[in-house]
């Protein structure tokens, strides 16, 4: 379903490989063995002292950081929400990997399962999708994941016929509008145009559909899929609205599917009619049933893809117009330079800068922050000073944001810089960017449970931002509006 690496590779002098020693067993070592530090305190008082630090008192980041410090160790137990009082099949209790040797235990298949616990040991009712587990649910041992993950691989190749010529046209009716709107009102959002441009070129290009030939589904399909994912995680994130009500009405128990099972319903009923191709060659081609075709297929366009998307983007906007640094300007000089007659994923690949600048968001600002893995049996976990005893059944949880700011491996790691991922050493530092659920440098497969669409998002990013600099030599703005629009001479 990817395109071939020949044409996809985006990291030069480093051979991409599901087989690396980024995904197998550590070799011995001489490290000491330590017991993991820290506590899950005691039942129901533990659990929830944790979840009133992570959401409330301290914030995810600050919870992690402060328990480091305090156990001298990026390696530790703890809890994690969702937990009581209405979660009572859900165990809280993990044990952190907070390193980027650590943390890549959690990519070994032979070491950890995924069954169940995309966000941790809570999963959203099946009802969200149809009653079908779907595949970001399945652990590699299951006989579906081969076929789904196959079947999403698929999705993606035959969608990359369309996908650059989606997003630029989509591209163009976004700043077009945008561009309008600040002539009249003197500044312009950008999350809601964000929104619909990432909603209308991934249901070209992922479902084969033109959402314009339903009004409701052009009008407010985004706003659906947006409701539809955040009834389905809102236990698990941090909103920052005002406490103690967040906690009382959003993290203190899971919500049920009524509340968007109108929206869910009209969106699997346009996908069914306008996606009839990609639902027979999921039934065809890979011997699925049409309820896993089609839920599967809404998974991956509404919680993979535009979700991760709706996270990312705006945080790289954010990033690109309140810069004071020149970045703008040297962007745009290389965009000017490699773009030759039109934009493509071949013309960006060679745009180091504008690459570079995409990693380094994704390392800083990653779509998903958590991601988790249960020892699939007893073993050694090491650390980059210490090695640990995982005994089966235990449920490992790494913290994305902190693990990309490792300081061993990433210089000045709390710092932005653009140009990190440029040059050889840049390139190397690509083995250890894990935004994806495995290395950049990796390879999706029916194997693991790495993101089948990692290069996609990558380039689409570069494509994005390559946009930008060959429409504008300048935009400023905030986290959220732009307020003026230089157009490029």
């Amino acid at each position: 379903m990817m395109i071939s690496t020949s044409k996809m590779s985006v990291t030069p002098g480093v051979q991409p490989s599901s087989e690396s020693p980024l995904y197998s067993s550590p070799p011995p070592t001489s490290l000491p063995l330590r017991t993991i530090p820290g506590s899950h305190g005691w039942p129901l008082l533990g659990p929830i002292s944790d979840r009133l630090d992570y959401f409330w008192f301290q914030g995810p980041e600050t919870f992690f950081r402060k328990r480091i410090e305090k156990y001298k160790s990026t390696v530790f137990r703890t809890n994690v929400p969702p937990s009581f009082p209405f979660f009572t099949n859900v165990n809280p209790n993990v044990v952190a990997v907070l390193d980027t040797k650590s943390f890549s235990h959690l990519f070994d298949m032979d070491l950890v399962e995924k069954r169940n616990i995309l966000v941790g040991d809570f999963m959203p009712s099946v009802k969200f999708t149809g009653d079908v587990r779907v595949c970001a649910y399945l652990d590699t041992s299951e006989p579906q994941h081969s076929k789904l993950k196959s079947f999403a691989m698929d999705i993606l190749k035959q969608g990359s016929k369309t996908w650059v010529t989606e997003v630029l046209g989509n591209l163009e009716t976004m700043w077009d509008g945008i561009e309008s709107t600040i002539s009249k009102s003197g500044s312009a959002s950008y999350i809601i145009p964000l929104q619909q441009f990432i909603f209308k070129f991934l249901m070209k290009s992922l479902v084969g559909a033109d959402p314009s030939v339903s009004q409701e589904i052009a009008d407010s399909g985004y706003i659906m899929l947006d409701r539809w994912l955040a009834v389905q995680l809102l236990p698990t994130v941090k909103i920052g609205i005002l406490q103690p009500l967040e906690e009382i009405f959003l993290h203190s128990w899971a919500y049920p599917f009524l509340l968007v099972s109108g929206d869910y319903k009209k969106l699997c009923d346009f996908v069914k009619k306008e996606g009839k191709e990609v639902l027979r060659r999921g039934e065809t081609e890979f011997g699925l049933s049409a309820e896993d075709s089609l839920h599967n297929l809404l998974f991956i366009l509404g919680f993979n893809a535009f979700g991760g998307f709706s996270v990312y983007l705006p945080g790289l906007m954010s990033r690109i117009v309140s810069d004071k640094t020149g970045l703008q300007e040297k962007i745009g000089t290389e965009v000017k330079e490699k773009a030759g007659s039109t934009l493509s994923f071949d013309s960006v690949k060679e745009m180091p800068l504008v690459m570079s600048l995409v990693y380094e968001t994704l390392r800083l600002s990653p779509p998903v922050p958590t991601q988790y893995g249960r020892a699939r049996k007893d073993f050694i976990l090491s650390s980059h000073d210490s090695v640990y005893n995982i005994k089966k059944g235990e449920l490992l949880c790494g913290y994305q944001p902190l693990v990309m700011r490792d300081p061993k491996i990433f210089d000045d790691p709390e710092s932005f810089k653009p140009d990190r991922f440029m040059n050889e050493k840049g390139s190397e530092l690509l083995n250890y960017l894990y935004w994806s659920n495995g290395p950049q440098t990796g390879s999706p497969s029916t194997s693991n449970k790495q993101c089948a669409a990692k290069d996609y998002v990558v380039l689409t990013t570069a494509l994005f931002v390559a946009y930008i600099f060959s429409r504008y030599d300048s935009i400023v703005g905030d986290s959220s509006s732009i307020t003026a629009v230089e157009k490029a001479q």
